[in-house]
């Protein structure tokens, strides 16, 4: 399991997809996308569905995701999105009265099951004690984390120029 935690947005794309029976249908879908501002997210969701979606794709609607932390398993199998509602339980010093707090997560996992026996697998490694009060099966279709080594990647001119790169000419001496 590795989690990880950031500032997470969702966004419902809509575009034309192509049926089983051959059919157009106009489908709306959600993702999850990392990002700092609604702008960065607009940005991440077309450049990520660009690759995936040929034609005229909308973003119909990005809104800030209710949840900080996402879970993700590490189990191939592992294609569906929870959202998981944890209470954790603190003692008030002062009243000497039980606390709960309620914290949302997203839980990838295959099965309801698998969802919330990872939810106990990262919350097992930590002195907090909680109950979950709740996990949900989402839309979500998948999550895009933000991954800035490969957008600088993507960005970074070649080092090396490009008449460098090319074999020489027969009879041409190398460029030095």
């Amino acid at each position: 399991m590795r989690t990880r935690t950031s500032t997470w947005f969702e966004c419902k794309i809509r575009y034309d997809k192509m049926m089983e029976d051959g059919m157009q249908k106009k489908i709306t879908e959600l993702y999850v996308v990392d990002a700092l501002s609604f702008t960065e997210a607009e940005s991440s969701i077309i450049d990520e569905m660009s690759a995936y979606i040929s034609g005229e794709f909308e973003v119909r609607d990005i809104k800030k995701a209710p949840y900080g932390e996402i879970f993700f398993s590490e189990d191939a199998s592992a294609d569906r999105f929870f959202k998981a509602k944890l209470q954790f339980i603190t003692i008030d010093e002062k009243t000497e009265k039980e606390k709960r707090s309620n914290v949302n997560y997203l839980v990838h996992a295959n099965t309801f099951n698998q969802a919330v026996a990872n939810i106990d697998k990262v919350m097992g490694t930590t002195a907090i004690d909680y109950v979950i009060a709740s996990v949900a099966e989402t839309q979500i279709m998948d999550v895009f984390e933000h991954n800035s080594a490969a957008k600088l990647k993507k960005e970074e001119p070649n080092d090396v120029p490009e008449y460098e790169q090319q074999p020489a000419a027969e009879g041409e001496a190398a460029a030095e």
